[in-house]
């Protein structure tokens, strides 16, 4: 396929439809044209691409085509276009009615999903709606024959494969990722042929399918597409065939959204079509012989183009993005100095920012988009809710910038529709948008500009507000500044987590700015991440546009694997082989779209992990060069190349364990070679610069920087010319774009680009700085809130990233936080509630022993519960950071996480019958883990596997190499928390940071005193007082007096039961997290969570009770049970939602170790997991199933990772029906079996839980037991006798541990939640206002959220 052949066909055509505007290029010989238009005006045009393409059709042929006229294809060369079609059917659930077909037992995975609530701090949990209408399940049924965790690493070989004939009788065979699959049972068509014509007479017409394990046996997902589409199924989504990978809830979700938004989309594609005489896509180009029919393709989220035939909803989510992307890699990559480049992508209501370095895109394969996961390559691109039309708020002391936007209607205050405050408004107001480059659009009769009063208006309300309640006198520009500065803190969290999460260094990439709001925030964004220099294209403005005409045709495939990675060998060639059928495939696809030869090029990647861990990395094949750079020439050396990429990405590596290849995968790419322009660096070294003078001055405005306003030269881009070079202060605009160039900055104008170049320290636009005096500054005050919360999140990242377990990769059992120098709580990223209170006493505790003896690079390990720990496998790790000098300690660093196995007498360490600490594991009060740097991993298996094991019946870890390694990630987090600090140490000095460390503290006190005012209002004054019972029959009474004037409560835990003989004892640490959560519940705003929420709160827990115990008190249900009653408690007495479940049903199961007195060591494993139940309803919110309430938030392990990991067979996940395939010792550690949640405001309790024991059990009777005991024998197979078996059902009550045969099963029903009101009577916000309606109503964020809806 020839250029000049292209290039002689007629016009090239790409689209971007968004969500507000739809922008259009094209190109003819060389000659373009820009439009924007709005992507819904129903008054003038039905579909805004094709009135684009009109505008251009008729520009290009110099004679106007009329509105409805068919659009000639034949003047037409292609087409290419992002649309948010899918997306906007995704956000409003505006898609296809579709059923989901899945195995049976399963039918509730998707509204059960991870078991996670989405927000943290919500009573009111709303989860995302599910996509399916009706549900089949088909009773089918596989499973994988070997399990991961084998200590003897079994394989079984099997000869037969999937989807072969051979397939259809064996019970073993072996499916497409080499894993020996277990058939238990086959489908029966005539059934589900019923059960889907059943579905199809109800008028659904498209089905999602997904089966246990399809990913790697597709036969039975087959079977039933071929039995729909001969029923008449118009579309058919198997899972198998969009994205064979392990994680059934993933692929579930992704071929629901797959079959709900394919139609949709082939509706839109077929009502583009009709625009136009003469076909779209290759099809047509080849059947009428190039001379009516147009190429046209569509962008999918991966970057890559696809013909519009086979453009689907699953490929569609970020259609629109992806172009951007795209633009600005194009443009502004060189492939010589290999700069890495950070797209920064600002619109009205948000901003995306993403990372394009090493010349490939990077991709995700997991992301959730409205409340969907979807499994699918796409660009990794991380959204924030900030953009132009972001509201400013002044709430609790803090400049506050968004979630909530304007959006376009009211739109901001200068919109003239009398809309609130937004970071547009204070642009406008402070210069750095004018209003004679904006479209005169606004007003009643849409001819006027924008409203600078209406901004200055609304700021000064805002101004009026901050100076009367911090009693400061601050002008309307340092208040419209100060948001701006918030905004700009807010937008580059998301890019240090795709920068230095990552492993990048932040500063060593160029920013690429588009979008329309860009260019008022990229310096400033820039000069806060230390990068140097910022490009911003000709075409930024319509970035994603011209990023599709550069875009090239991608076809993506994809196959499970599991092979044990050995190089060279027979692995490497059976992976060859693999991939060049993969390759084959895909060159054939491409090669139908018109691509032949040089044109089709391939990347091939491998997805390998370590045994034991899930976290795959997709790594690319290397490139020659760097084969002979890295790996000695060894082209197909992945695993060397897997495990470069793992020191770089997790700072480690796990040498001892072997490296499993997850996925085979090939992107075969047709290149478009359409993007002549030379690169930025080519351009810089022949640029002639030269300064810009007076006369291209278009204008002069007072425009508002750090320290005040300035007298600012404005520029028209359109009359500076290439070599220009221009100081800041200047603000450059056309008719699209606002380029701020702050004093400080140089801009050089290109061919391509503006080029704004920053020195170090230059910029006046960049992080806040104080006045002389040491006041509190509110903007300050604001941005610290924004970063120690930072700091916390990427400790968290970076412990999810380099840890092992599942425990901590996958379920998040974890928490990090940053502590100031007395161990006070400054910042707690909001992980796992239960640990928001109690790790600030481990820490304070610590600080004190350990006081004059720590030095640098020093790490104390500790776990015991009069220490500040919750339950021994809660291991906490504490760090301190110096000053220069090393004599003086600012501040800690510290991360909690949960343990798999830490010994004691069951595996998992949460014993259901422990009576006394040392049961229940390693108990470790203060050691040294680290010393100046050194891991000491001799000391650590002393106290996690040999001192366990010398009391009587217990074992020492049975996981020590990931007790290890996690260990390891924790230091590494902590670290990582340090240098951060550091650098802000380094940014404002030390002296300022541990100020605001203090004053972050004291804002959260006020919001907490504040709340304490409000609730002795409503309440008259009087004292609040509840009471609930654990199921043992123990009290936790509660009484909370409030002082209405200071603000200030008690809570007195008088009348609380003693100190249990058993494990529901609670370390005080526990009670003060439950406070501290509950308080941030009820405040329903986001507040800084630290030490300040406790400061108004004095704590009465009567000594020796089971809130206060002793010292060798078993206290592992404490954290996981009483922890949850206690919250409840509280929330009880304040009259805010019914119970929750009052639990987390904690499940354990494994065997083996090195249990005392006994010499031999077992190997064997420990596995553990939480399980959701029912949340409380609330005056205004019902109640939910399958979620995980208050104290927790933990994930559930995917059944399918389940299955893949431990020999189980999950007979219904609704929530778990266990079977056991070899013998375990389970044991289950749980509450709410007696004393059922309780309603509130006449609302019903709700139901109690129960786990239930299922075994087969010997058939008796008198006459055989009889037999044997005249015959004085007990052997049956000596009488001859034929052993009978029934299946029995035990209760196992709330805490018990069974050993367990195979075949038995443990089926565990967790409580629900208790409901509010009367039954029968219609909930809903009363006519008549309540007074305390704004705390019970979830929060704030929430209510926001329902606001917009109505």
């Amino acid at each position: 396929m020839g250029e000049t052949t292209l290039r002689s066909r007629g016009v090239r055509i790409a689209i971007d439809r968004g969500g507000t505007f739809t922008d259009c290029v094209g190109e003819l010989d060389g000659r373009e044209i820009i439009i924007k238009l709005l992507s819904e005006d129903p008054a003038n045009y039905a579909d805004a691409p094709l009135e684009g393409i009109r505008r251009i059709m008729s520009h290009f042929l110099e004679r106007e085509i009329p509105r409805g006229a068919a659009l000639d294809t034949s003047r037409i060369d292609s087409i290419r276009m992002g649309t948010t079609v899918a997306t906007n059917a995704l956000l409003e659930r505006k898609g296809e009615r579709i059923a989901l077909v899945v195995t049976k037992g399963f039918r509730d995975c998707l509204a059960i999903g991870n078991q996670s609530r989405p927000k943290i701090f919500d009573l009111a949990i709303r989860k995302p709606d599910v996509l399916y209408e009706e549900v089949v399940e088909v009773d089918e049924r596989v499973t994988l024959e070997d399990y991961a965790e084998d200590p003897e690493r079994t394989v079984t070989k099997v000869d037969v494969t999937a989807g072969t004939k051979g397939a259809a009788d064996a019970e073993l065979v072996q499916g497409t990722s080499g894993e020996a699959v277990r058939i238990l049972r086959r489908p029966a068509e005539d059934g589900i042929r019923s059960q889907l014509q059943q579905v199809f007479d109800k008028g659904i017409r498209s089905v999602a399918v997904c089966f246990m394990h399809g990913y790697t046996f597709p036969d039975h997902e087959a079977t039933v597409g071929r039995l729909a589409r001969d029923i008449g199924f118009e579309h058919v989504s198997l899972s198998h065939e969009l994205m064979p990978m392990i994680k059934l809830v993933s692929r579930a979700t992704s071929v629901c959204a797959d079959a709900y938004l394919t139609p949709a989309i082939k509706k839109y594609i077929s009502g583009f079509q009709s625009g136009f005489e003469g076909g779209l896509g290759t099809r047509s180009v080849q059947q009428e012989e190039g001379s009516k029919g147009a190429r046209c393709e569509f962008m999918q989220s991966d970057g890559g183009l696809v013909d519009v035939e086979k453009f689907t909803g699953l490929k569609a989510i970020l259609s629109g993005p992806a172009g951007g992307v795209v633009g600005y890699a194009v443009t502004s990559y060189d492939e010589e100095t290999k700069i890495p480049v950070i797209g920064f992508d600002m619109g009205g209501t948000s901003t995306d920012v993403s990372r394009y370095g090493e010349g490939r895109y990077e991709h995700v394969f997991e992301t959730t988009t409205a409340g969907v996961t979807i499994q699918s390559p796409q660009l990794d691109i991380n959204t924030v809710a900030a953009g132009g039309g972001s509201r400013l708020f002044w709430k609790n002391g803090l400049f506050v910038v968004g979630p909530e936007s304007a959006g376009a209607h009211p739109g901001p205050a200068c919109y003239r529709k009398g809309g609130p405050a937004t970071v547009t408004d204070a642009n406008l107001y402070l210069g750095r948008l004018l209003p004679e480059f904006f479209p005169k659009i606004f007003g009643k009769n849409e001819d006027q500009g924008l409203d600078p009063e209406a901004s200055q208006r609304v700021l000064q309300e805002l101004t009026d507000q901050v100076n009367s309640e911090t009693g400061k006198t601050m002008t309307v520009d340092e208040v419209a500044y100060g948001f701006l500065t918030v905004a700009n803190e807010t937008m580059t969290r998301p890019i240090r987590s795709i920068t230095e999460a990552k492993g990048h260094d932040s500063s060593k990439h160029r920013l690429a700015t588009f979008g329309g709001a860009g260019g008022q925030h990229a310096v400033a964004i820039a000069d806060a991440l230390g990068i140097k220099q910022i490009l911003v294209h000709r075409y930024s403005s319509v970035l994603s546009a011209y990023g599709m005409a550069l875009a090239d045709v991608v076809d993506e495939r994809q196959e499970p694997e599991s092979k044990v990675w050995a190089y060279p060998g027979k692995t490497v060639d059976e992976l060859k082989s693999k991939m060049e059928k993969l390759k084959d495939r895909s060159r054939k696809a491409l090669e139908d779209q018109g691509f032949e030869g040089d044109d089709i090029v391939f990347e091939e990647y491998l997805n390998i992990r370590y045994r034991g861990t899930e976290s795959a990395l997709m790594i690319v094949k290397p490139s020659a060069e760097e084969a002979e750079r890295d790996f000695e020439g060894r082209a197909w050396d992945f695993g060397s190349a897997f495990v470069k990429q793992h020191r770089y990405e997790f700072g480690f590596t796990l040498d001892d364990r072997d490296m499993i290849v997850d996925d085979v995968r090939v992107r075969g790419i047709g290149k478009s070679s359409r993007h002549h322009e030379k690169s930025v660096d080519q351009q810089l070294k022949t640029l002639t610069r030269q300064d810009v003078d007076d006369t291209k001055v278009h204008d002069r405005q007072q425009v508002y920087y750090e320290g005040g306003r300035q007298q600012t030269p404005v520029y028209k881009l359109e009359n500076l010319n290439t070599g220009h070079v221009l100081q800041g202060p200047a603000v450059l605009a056309d008719g699209t774009q606002t380029i701020v160039v702050t004093p400080g900055a140089t801009a050089y104008i290109l061919d391509t680009h503006v080029v704004i170049d920053l020195d170090k320290g230059a910029s006046k636009d960049g992080p806040h700085q104080e006045k002389g005096d040491r006041e509190v500054d509110p903007i300050m005050l604001s941005i610290f809130g924004h970063r120690f919360m930072a700091i916390a999140e990427q400790m968290g990242r970076a412990l999810q990233k380099t840890s092992v377990s599942t425990n901590v990769k996958e379920r998040l059992d974890f928490s990090c936080a940053i502590f100031d120098a007395k161990g006070g709580l400054v910042a707690n990223a909001p992980h796992l509630p239960v640990h928001l209170g109690s790790m600030s006493t481990c820490v304070r505790r610590q600080a004190e022993i350990w006081q004059g003896r720590l030095k640098k690079g020093d790490v104390i390990i500790s776990n015991h519960p009069s220490y500040g720990g919750t339950h021994l496998p809660d291991i906490t790790l504490v760090m301190p950071a110096f000053n220069d000098a090393g004599d003086k300690i600012l501040f800690y660093a510290a991360s909690r996480a949960h343990h798999a196995d830490i010994g004691g007498i069951t595996a998992g360490s949460m014993p259901p019958h422990s009576r006394e600490l040392f049961q229940e594991g390693a108990a470790i009060k203060s050691e040294k883990l680290v010393s100046e740097g050194r891991f000491d991993e001799k000391r650590v298996t002393e106290l996690l596997y040999d001192e366990p094991a010398q009391y009587p019946g217990c074992s020492g870890t049975r996981c020590l190499a990931d007790n290890i390694n996690d260990l390891r990630a924790q230091v590494s987090a902590n670290q990582k928390g340090i240098s951060l600090i550091e650098g802000l140490i380094d940014e404002y000095g030390e002296e300022t940071v541990q100020f605001y460390m203090v004053h972050i503290q004291n804002n959260a006190e006020l919001c907490v005193r504040n709340l304490l005012k409000e609730v002795s209002k409503r309440f008259e004054g009087a004292a609040l007082q509840a009471i609930d019972f654990m199921d043992d029959g123990s009290p936790i009474q509660l009484k909370i007096t409030i002082d209405a004037d200071k603000g200030e409560a008690v809570f007195d835990f008088g009348g609380t039961g003693p100190e249990v003989y058993g494990n529901i004892n609670a370390p005080e640490a526990v009670s003060y997290s439950a406070i501290i959560y509950c308080l941030r519940c009820l405040i329903s705003e986001d507040i800084p969570l630290n030490q300040g929420c406790l400061k108004p709160i004095t704590v009465k827990i009567p000594p020796h009770s089971l809130l206060s115990p002793s010292d060798k008190a078993a206290v592992v249900g404490g954290n996981v049970l009483t922890s949850q009653r206690v919250t409840d408690v509280i929330f009880k007495a304040f009259q805010a939602c019914a119970a929750s479940q009052g639990d987390c049903n904690n499940l354990t199961f494994g065997f083996g170790g090195n249990v005392g007195g006994e010499d031999k060591v077992v190997k064997g494993f420990g596995y553990y997991e939480t399980i959701a139940g029912g949340s409380g309803a609330g005056s205004t919110w019902e109640g939910t199933s399958g979620v995980h309430t208050h104290m927790t938030n933990t994930r559930i392990t995917d059944s399918e990772v389940f299955e893949r990991r431990y020999p189980v067979l999950l007979r219904e996940f609704s929530l778990r029906d266990i079977e056991f395939r070899i013998p375990v010792q389970v044991s289950i550690l749980s509450e709410r079996r007696v004393y059922r949640p309780y309603g509130l405001a006449g609302g019903e309790d709700g139901q109690s839980g129960q786990n239930i024991w299922v075994r087969q059990v010997e058939k008796g009777s008198w006459e055989k037991s009889l037999k044997r005991l005249q015959e004085g024998t007990d052997d049956k197979k000596e009488n001859g006798e034929q052993v009978e078996y029934e299946e029995r059902r035990f209760n196992l009550g709330a805490k018990n541990s069974a050993p367990m045969k195979p075949g038995d099963r443990i089926i565990v029903n967790t409580p629900g939640g208790g409901g509010w009101g009367a039954p029968g009577k219609e909930k809903g916000l009363q006519s008549k206002t309540d007074p305390r309606a704004g705390w019970r109503g979830g929060s704030h964020a929430n209510r926001e959220d329902l606001q917009l809806q109505a």
